[in-house]
């Protein structure tokens, strides 16, 4: 007889669809506990411009991975996969189901499927590129991936400077092109995944973003950002919601520019992510309302 494996309940989406409030209710529906995979929210500095659960918002159930590292640590898909898989092992002692939640694609993948096996890499190669970053932009880099690994170069997300320079390093480290590391097979994992992501109606969810903006101004977004201003330069504050406000700050744009970028910015940026589920496959995309029924259903068959 085949062994009953304990299941990991993927709930994916979006920024602002709803993820924090639905699985808080469903972890008190199954009496388990919840896994984020939000790449951001990992700092514990950051908490405004993550749109990070306050304790109030955790509902009384315990959440792993959030304010887990400071913005000074750098805290990569291939650390979350270890650190996650030894995790879950300890969880699936206590719970049959445990919940894994957030927006960060590739931090999920990397749970479920595994990771490639990478050679390790010059660490001052690394800091040149990132100093490269810096001066020159994101372009010149791209275009040098497209000399070195034409086929990578074709699939990334030319806007992600964190995948470029890592596929970068590894082509001029090994003399080979990035995609000769990227493996074709999944990871055997001691578990079953059931993979929701949700989603809305895009006028829906935009007008959600546009009031996740307006409410993170309110409560200080732009004091967050000054307050760690000095470290803008790490990848933690590389990212949507403190990006605008920095170039803002800079003189590059006025207050109400800002704003429209902050808004316009999280609406491609959910686009980007449901595009990335919709890839992944086995992803059944429903509406938040559809799915606490569906999920109960699903693991009592299970």
């Amino acid at each position: 007889m085949k062994e009953k494996l304990p299941i990991l309940l993927v709930i994916a989406g979006p920024t602002a669809v709803g993820k924090t409030a639905l699985c808080v209710e469903l972890a008190q529906k199954l009496r388990t506990e919840i896994i984020s995979a939000d790449s951001r929210q990992f700092y514990r500095e950051l908490a405004i411009g993550t749109a990070k659960p306050t304790k109030e918002e955790q509902g009384g159930v315990k959440h792993h991975f959030i304010d887990s590292h400071s913005i000074q640590e750098y805290f990569s898909p291939g650390d979350f996969e270890r650190e996650a898989l030894i995790l879950l092992e300890r969880l699936f002692q206590k719970h049959e189901v445990v919940i894994l939640t957030g927006g960060s694609g590739l931090y999920i993948k990397a749970l479920l499927e595994g990771l490639d096996e990478m050679p390790e890499v010059d660490l001052v190669l690394r800091e040149q590129l990132m100093q490269q970053l810096e001066k020159e932009g994101i372009a010149p880099l791209w275009e040098q991936l497209q000399h070195l690994d034409p086929m990578y170069a074709a699939q990334v997300d030319q806007q992600n400077p964190q995948r470029i320079v890592r596929a970068l390093e590894v082509c001029l480290s090994t003399g080979k092109p990035y995609s000769d590391f990227r493996k074709k097979q999944s990871a055997d994992r001691p578990f079953q995944a059931i993979k929701i992501c949700l989603d809305r109606p895009r006028e829906e969810l935009y007008a959600r973003i546009d009031q996740r903006m307006d409410q993170m101004l309110a409560q200080g977004l732009v004091d967050e950002a000054i307050q760690y201003q000095e470290f803008q330069h790490l990848y933690a504050l590389k990212t949507l919601g403190y990006k605008e406000v920095y170039g803002h700050l800079r003189g590059e744009y006025d207050e109400t520019e800002m704003v429209r970028l902050l808004k316009r910015n999280s609406r491609h940026y959910a686009k980007k992510q449901l595009t990335w589920f919709r890839h992944q496959g086995e992803f059944q995309f429903l509406h938040p309302d559809e799915v606490k029924g569906e999920v109960l259903r699903v693991v009592n068959e299970e």
